[in-house]
């Protein structure tokens, strides 16, 4: 008989505070307006609505993890090496010997235009083929927060089942977030709208737009999306420029609460805008940020629009975020100082005096109280 001796303990993953798991995409960004046909050259960047919330809130200085697929190619070296480089966990990202990195080329033009092109190079990717057995599920796991979104369901039928056990109940799941990020001309079958609504009921945060809720579901009105989404903790819908509402399904059972729970709404900030692009993904990372430091959920909210203008003042889809104290001193702002607030490019690079300043941008000193 040969001793064996005794086993070696299985790999211990750390516990962060939030996984992220989707495709990432190396993106090319046209050096000048117009048509993708005249564009003669592309700056390289990256994309992808998870890793973007990742990115952000480990700029933030939380803990932060990345799980995906990527190629065994140079774009795939190049999105390990970016978003790593933001503070990000990326040693549970899989290399794919036989599927390609995604990319994708994107005109200079507002996405909300009909002059707006976008070319995907994503069909068959390495990240197509995550699956309940092709990702490190005790990675995913080993969170506060897991945040996901629906776009990698769309990817493929693995990446659907997935999704289906990530938001399954287990004893080890961590809080869910989802994003519904419905994107139509992904989901070739129709079944997208059904699949969103499926998934969206099983998390515990849910982010969703209202214009999304109309297109995809038929619905208007928040609360119209609140209680077609009656099992999630929060639900967050997201009204552009007018702001954002949370339903907060944890009212104590007080009198008069519905089931819907109790409303919460934080209008937008006045922001002179550069890029519109990742404002939703820097949305979501603020209000999980607050999230994770047990602030109200108005203040939550206010962080998502902070962290939004963040984005929304600077090129391209990720910006870093206000420092936790400049972005605490703002979102503690009474209603009418938080109405008359502006921000403009380098707002989040103002240093603070003391006196409030209702316009914060590179032309004047960012004041705050």
């Amino acid at each position: 008989m040969t001793a064996t001796g005794p086993r070696p303990a299985p790999d211990v993953v750390e516990v962060v505070d939030v996984a992220a798991l989707g495709e990432s995409m190396v993106t090319f960004l046209p050096s000048r307006p117009g048509p993708l046909a005249d564009v003669p050259s592309f700056d390289r960047g990256i994309g992808g609505a998870e890793s973007n919330v990742a990115c952000v809130l480990a700029a933030a200085g939380h803990s932060a993890r990345w799980v995906s697929r990527v190629g065994d190619d140079g774009f795939g070296d190049h999105l390990v090496e970016t978003i790593g480089g933001y503070g990000v966990d990326v040693s549970h990202v899989r290399r794919d010997p036989a599927r390609p990195t995604g990319i994708y080329f994107r005109t200079a033009g507002d996405r909300s235009t009909d002059a707006h092109e976008v070319a995907y190079y994503r069909a068959g990717s390495a990240a197509s083929a995550m699956s309940p057995s092709g990702v490190d599920l005790d990675a995913v796991r080993a969170a506060r927060v897991l945040h996901l979104s629906g776009i990698t369901p769309a990817l493929s039928a693995d990446c659907l089942d997935l999704m289906r056990v990530l938001t399954a109940p287990h004893p080890d799941r961590p809080l869910i977030s989802f994003d519904v990020n419905h994107r139509p001309a992904l989901w070739r079958d129709g079944h997208g709208p059904e699949v969103l609504l499926e998934l969206a009921r099983g998390a515990d945060i849910v982010f969703v737009g209202d214009d999304e809720a109309r297109q995809a579901w038929g619905l208007h009105g928040a609360r119209a999306i609140r209680d077609a989404l009656p099992e999630p903790e929060i639900v967050v819908v997201k009204q552009g420029k007018s702001g954002a509402v949370a339903f907060d399904k944890d009212t104590g059972g007080l009198p008069g609460d519905d089931a819907g729970g109790t409303a919460t709404f934080v209008r937008a900030l006045n922001v002179d805008v550069v890029a519109a692009v990742g404002a939703g993904d820097a949305f979501a990372a603020g209000f999980l940020s607050a999230t994770l430091r047990g602030l109200p959920v108005r203040d939550r909210l206010r962080h998502g629009h902070l962290t939004a203008a963040a984005t929304l003042t600077a090129p391209g889809d990720l910006a870093p975020p206000p420092a936790r104290a400049h972005a605490d001193r703002l979102a503690a702002l009474d209603d009418t100082a938080w109405g008359r607030l502006r921000l403009g490019p380098g707002w989040t690079q103002a240093e603070e005096p003391e006196e409030p300043e209702e316009h914060l941008g590179p032309e004047k000193e960012a004041r705050t109280p």
